[in-house]
């Protein structure tokens, strides 16, 4: 924790770049705010100490240790202390391929975040603030690594609303995709997939939608396409038929309609490619 202001601001320099930070700091007293034209950067505001109140879009939330405000640019808040202390570390950043990058990870849109116990957020803004002390005139490409690195956590460890985190889902996720990996050119549906893991097939589909953002079947004829991909390329000589009946598909036509479906070519000819 640090015990002095600090803020360090970022020049059109490396504006170019498909991240770059415009701004990162902490305060140890946050002061009140408003801003009804909102900020032209994406902005991230987490609070490390103390409590404040923060509104936008009509709503006001309570920021407490380890709760984020994520927020697009211009979008209209204010914020204050809720008490005699509030202290918080926040980065704006933006970049040509920001959109796509967020839109990607799907956190384009301003939402309140809530950490957890191993501080993911708090741990990369520190190394991004102590980077910059050290390197000021050299930092400014490393912190769009730092800057991916934490959105990447954000999308991972990010709780909103309470809901479970995306790692919350892939510890439960992970022994059905395990099996899968197993069994993935036997003969088996949604309700096989179910029944071996003790789910419902609502629940299961629910999971990996919120998981992966597809269903478990379409999961598994995406895991049966890397596979068959992988024997494509290593065992050139075996015959597609073949192919398609060790990655579990009944017929060489479905096999070659769905493969060129995901990958935009024929089976024959990504083995033409790669050969």
């Amino acid at each position: 924790m640090y015990f002095h202001k600090k803020r360090f601001t970022f020049v059109a320099g490396e504006q170019n770049l498909p991240l770059f930070v415009e701004s990162v700091g902490y305060n140890p007293q946050e002061q009140k705010f408003t801003r009804p034209e909102g900020y032209p950067y994406f902005h991230w505001l987490l609070t490390l100490e103390g409590k404040g109140t923060f509104t936008f879009n009509g709503q006001s939330y309570m920021m407490t240790p380890g709760r984020g405000i994520f927020l697009k640019p211009y979008t209209p808040h204010s914020y204050y202390t809720n008490g005699s202390l509030w202290s918080t570390a926040y980065i704006t950043f933006g970049g040509v391929s920001v959109v796509s990058i967020l839109k990607a990870l799907e956190l384009n849109f301003s939402a309140v975040y809530n950490e957890n116990k191993d501080k993911h957020f708090y741990n990369i803004m520190k190394a991004m603030i102590d980077k910059v002390e050290v390197e000021s005139e050299f930092s400014r490409l490393e912190l769009s690594s730092y800057l991916y690195h934490f959105l990447i956590k954000l999308r991972t460890y990010g709780k909103i609303n309470n809901q479970p985190s995306l790692s919350h889902n892939y510890t439960k996720v992970r022994p059905v995709v395990d099996w899968l990996e197993i069994v993935y050119a036997d003969n088996i549906g949604l309700q096989d997939i179910a029944n071996h893991m003790n789910m419902s097939p609502q629940y299961l589909n629910r999971l990996f939608q919120d998981t992966f953002g597809i269903s478990p079947y379409s999961f598994l004829i995406q895991l049966r396409i890397r596979k068959s991909k992988e024997i494509l390329v290593s065992n050139q000589e075996i015959p597609l038929n073949q192919v398609a009946a060790l990655v579990g598909f009944n017929d060489v036509s479905n096999f070659v309609a769905t493969f060129r479906k995901k990958e935009g070519i024929t089976p024959r000819k990504y083995r033409i490619l790669h050969s």
